[in-house]
């Protein structure tokens, strides 16, 4: 068994968890309310930044020129095609890419990406790799997911397309590689690879409560509360 599979298999109850969260079920059959989308669309452009800046670290440790090249192009993509997605779903909200980048960040995704850059720069590009691969996986296996769920087209099917693309298999099947290819050439750091999945596995399934539920910090919501 491949180490990539071995750490999904680990977690397979989160895994299952996240498949029937009621964001992924409702997204799958267009009935998700408009605020939770939004929620998740607002939170989700902040978290990809720091996703992007997390590759471009890991790209900052690889020995291997391939391997360098290929995390800065992977920050690249993200910032230049993925977050693109996310400014037309903003636009049909009426918010400009000024809007997103003002956005504060929820609790769930400060420690998300805190998560994630702590240890980019802390710990071995396998550690790293094991943080982020969750995220790619994930967002596949789950939109997989929708699209068998899904009955017709409705106004999320783009997400869904988008993460079940060609050019996002591609993008996750690096990942894997990589994870694999980290946890063969350095065995000694398979239990801490095992650990940083499972922390951004349970992170991966709180972003999308922290969606569902609208979080926010408790002084905006009360803020809200009070117009």
């Amino acid at each position: 068994m491949r180490f990539s599979d071995h750490l999904v298999e680990t977690e397979a109850e989160l895994w299952t968890a996240q498949r029937n969260h009621s964001f992924v079920r409702e997204l799958a059959d267009g009935t998700l309310d408009e605020a939770a989308f939004r929620t998740w669309l607002e939170q989700d452009y902040r978290y990809l930044l720091d996703y992007a800046r997390t590759f471009a670290v890991l790209g900052t440790k690889a020995r291997e020129e391939a391997t360098m090249a290929h995390c800065f192009d992977v920050a690249g993509t993200i910032v230049a095609e993925e977050m693109e997605l996310h400014r037309e779903f903003a636009a049909e909200y009426g918010l400009t890419p000024d809007d997103l980048a003002a956005v504060e960040k929820a609790p769930t995704c400060v420690a998300y990406t805190n998560y994630l850059l702590r240890t980019a720069r802390e710990r071995p590009l396998g550690v790293g790799a094991a943080a982020i691969y969750p995220c790619g996986q994930g967002y596949l296996d789950i939109a997989e997911h929708m699209a068998e769920l899904a009955d017709g087209e409705h106004r999320y099917t783009p997400f869904i397309t988008k993460y079940t693309s060609d050019a996002f298999r591609e993008s996750v099947a690096w990942m894997r590689e990589l994870v694999d290819r980290c946890a063969e050439n350095d065995p000694s750091l398979h239990e801490e690879m095992e650990t940083a999945f499972r922390r951004s596995t349970q992170l991966e399934h709180a972003f999308w409560e922290m969606a569902y539920t609208e979080e926010s910090w408790p002084h905006t919501r009360q803020s809200r509360e009070d117009t």
